[in-house]
């Protein structure tokens, strides 16, 4: 059974960075390897959205309102994908989760932007 955890956030002032970490387990290799994985967040009130998305072949993308400052990563090795959030701002607050092959969601990380 494959489990996502993510974890690192936490209560931070604008301007500030947080980073980010998503370990997966119970899945193979292969199917890691082989597996896009993306960062979503959910502010209160709103829908999730989509903040980042890293492909098997390493292709990144994000949404346009974090282009610039949130850097996206993965290491098939360790079976992890980090999410490095610089300059942060108050519109940035919310839960953040991990998901994995669009199918595998982790529980999520709260993430305060607040002076």
């Amino acid at each position: 059974q494959v489990q996502v955890v993510e974890s690192g956030g936490g209560l931070v002032q604008p301007g500030k960075s947080l980073r980010l970490l998503c370990v997966v387990s119970g899945i193979s290799p292969y199917k890691f390897g082989t597996s896009d994985l993306a960062w979503y967040r959910q502010a209160p009130g709103n829908q999730r959205e989509l903040v980042a998305e890293i492909t098997r072949w390493g292709r990144i993308t994000y949404t346009e309102n974090v282009q610039g400052r949130f850097i996206m990563s993965r290491d098939d090795m360790k079976y992890t994908t980090d999410l490095q959030m610089n300059n942060l701002s108050t519109d940035d607050t919310g839960v953040y989760y991990c998901n994995v092959a669009k199918t595998n969601w982790g529980q999520g990380t709260q993430v305060t932007v607040s002076s």
